[in-house]
């Protein structure tokens, strides 16, 4: 896809940030509208995200203005706010291939870029990393500046505050400028969010204030309890209090779409002593109206025709996991009330839309906060509640210690209904699920199920509800198979798996593959053209025992075949359970197919599985291989 780059004539000369600072201060204005009309129609003929980089046009152009990057250090959260940044720092003419095989990353990432200074995907890092860098850059000595810009919900998580706490106590030279714009991926929720939205609009703070002071002015004795009082009023009423009480200066709030004001202010800001906060107000979806009136739909987006005012309707498809997921929700809360669901912040991705209106009162979104999910979780199931977790595989990563502690140890009947496991596609290293079930299986009292459609999806989200102990169903991205769904209260046994194929008349080499998970489809392609037998494990822990020392002793060769890391993951399990129990004096060998001991970058899930020889044909030759 090319460019008519005579379109943005500023624009065009703009190939590193040294050429943005050799303009005239005057031309950013247009600097800016050029970045937001280039960034619509490129976003628009490639797909990706959208609306959170056009809330942060203004504020990257005065940010590379003001500041000497790459040497002074600028750091995004999360990174969907970073498409204008990737355009002005020379990556303008390849935005078009952004999170597509082989090109752009779709976030900030070392290895693209020197100007890209944190590889991010996850939310809520900067302010720890930035205060990292603005303490080994005073230990340098060569007065480098550092920023980090947070905003998209990302102040809602728990980690964001421990960082501005220590920031606060060792006061460092940093600015953290909080990208205010009233919006995450699913709309913020909490009190802070409330606390910031509300901040020096309210009457009720400026007349209580006011008539505090007629009152206790003149009363000598008490000026400075009155003086007191008004300042513990404004520490919960007031942003600015709150983040001077952490040691920071706070200034703001500003229009974040004000790029000379923008300039002027982080200009002054530059070179001021100590920890800073710049409080900016942006909108997210800025300058195309159907982003702003919907900045959810227009988080991410498909190619689209920008002239039209709704996205392109996606074809008719086999409704997605995480449909199946809400689908089962809703028709468990109709017959439980106990059933209640917990998300960090994830509502859409997971399903949970029709639930959160039907349910409201079961439903809880506690933002972006992985570890305080599952404790609260912990304390649901408690008090007799029977909580469901909802989380991606890669952020259940962030709550690791709370699962152990919280849940596992105390073997509380919560389950984890774990979304986008596997190869997850065009998010790329940050987001694959490529390493729950190493992690999980490893912790007892978990039983882990990894359903391999959406007819044993369902099975196991019955099971692992009715348990009475921790439970985990991983599932993919992406839609079922097109499978009848169980009636809500049917189950299965837990630690049994099913046989697909079995063929007694093998000839040569007698082979089984054991399938977890979602590789069932491919597995039984590649079975069937092998001549091998097949196995649906369903469990990863506790394992079918028997069904594994059936096959070890009818079969020359187990394969197993999984969408996880072979480190740890189920096949390494089962090679566990053979060399514990000396099943191998049947002399059956071992192959596991899974993914590899490296970080697997972006590229659609059909694209990654071939890269990787985890479709069918790469199994056959995998296979092949092994038996020489």
């Amino acid at each position: 896809m090319t460019t008519n780059l005579a379109d943005y004539p500023l624009l065009a000369q703009i190939n590193t940030p040294k050429e943005l600072r050799n303009l005239p201060q005057q031309q950013l204005k247009s600097v800016s509208n050029e970045l937001r009309s280039f960034l619509l129609n490129s976003v628009s003929k490639s797909s990706g995200h959208f609306a959170s980089g056009l809330g942060t046009i203004e504020l990257t152009v005065a940010l590379h203005y003001v500041y000497n990057t790459p040497f002074d250090h600028l750091i995004w959260d999360v990174g969907h706010q970073a498409y204008p940044h990737k355009i002005l720092t020379g990556r303008r003419d390849q935005l078009h291939t952004i999170r597509q095989k082989d090109g752009l990353h779709p976030f900030p990432w070392r290895e693209e870029s020197e100007y890209d200074v944190l590889s991010v995907g996850h939310s809520s890092t900067s302010i720890s990393a930035a205060l990292g860098l603005a303490v080994a850059a005073e230990k340098e000595g060569l007065n480098r500046k550092t920023v980090a810009v947070i905003g998209d919900g990302a102040m809602t998580a728990g980690m964001a505050f421990e960082a501005l706490n220590h920031a606060g106590d060792i006061n460092k030279d940093m600015l953290v400028i909080l990208n205010d714009n009233e919006m995450s991926i699913s709309q913020n929720v909490g009190a802070l969010n409330n606390h910031l939205a509300k901040m020096l609009s309210g009457s009720f703070y400026a007349g209580l204030r006011e008539g505090g002071k007629k009152i206790l002015g003149n009363i000598p004795p008490i000026k400075e309890l009155a003086s007191r009082a008004e300042e513990h009023l404004k520490g919960m009423i007031v942003p600015s209090t709150f983040f001077e009480e952490l040691g920071f200066n706070y200034i703001g709030p500003i229009d974040g779409h004000d790029v000379n004001g923008l300039v002027a202010t982080i200009r002054n800001m530059r070179n001021l002593k100590g920890p800073q906060i710049l409080h900016i107000a942006t909108k997210k979806g800025k300058g195309y109206q159907a982003a702003e009136q919907d900045p959810i739909k227009y988080h991410a987006v498909p190619k689209f025709n920008p002239k039209d005012t709704h996205l392109p309707k996606a074809k008719p498809s086999l409704p997605t996991y995480s449909q199946i997921f809400g689908d089962w929700l809703c028709k468990t809360a109709e017959v439980d009330e106990k059933l209640v669901a917990v998300t960090p912040a994830m509502g859409e991705g997971s399903g949970m839309v029709e639930f959160s209106k039907r349910f409201p009162e079961q439903y809880f979104d506690v933002a972006i906060a992985e570890q305080h999910a599952i404790t609260y979780a912990a304390g649901l199931a408690i008090g007799g509640q029977k909580p469901v977790v909802a989380i991606y595989s890669t952020f259940l990563q962030r709550g690791y210690d709370q699962l152990i502690h919280d849940i596992a140890i105390q073997n509380l009947p919560v389950m984890f209904a774990v979304d986008r496991a596997g190869i997850v596609g065009a998010d790329g290293a940050t987001h694959q699920g490529s390493f729950d079930l190493s992690f999980l299986r490893c912790i007892p009292n978990m039983v882990i199920m990894a359903p391999a459609n959406e007819r044993e999806c369902q099975l196991m989200l019955n099971t692992g509800y009715r348990l009475g102990s921790p439970s985990v169903v991983r599932y993919p991205r992406g839609c079922g198979t097109g499978e009848t769904l169980p009636n809500i209260d049917e189950t299965i046994e837990i630690g049994k798996g099913r046989i697909i194929i079995d063929d007694q008349e093998q000839q040569g080499e007698k082979i089984a593959l054991l399938s977890f998970g979602s590789m069932l489809a491919e597995a039984k392609i590649a079975a069937e053209a092998l001549g091998a037998n097949l196995v649906d494990m369903r469990f990863v822990k506790p394992l079918d025992i028997a069904l594994i020392e059936q096959l070890a002793q009818s079969h020359d060769v187990l394969v197993t075949v999984e969408d996880n890391a072979i480190a740890g993951g189920a096949g390494s399990a089962v090679n566990e359970y053979v060399l514990a129990k000396r099943v191998l004096s049947q002399n059956v060998s071992l192959l596991n197919i899974g993914l590899p001991d490296h970080f697997i970058k972006h590229g659609t899930q059909q694209e990654v599985h071939q890269e990787l020889g985890l479709d069918s044909q790469g199994i056959i030759d995998k296979i092949l291989k092994f038996i020489g």
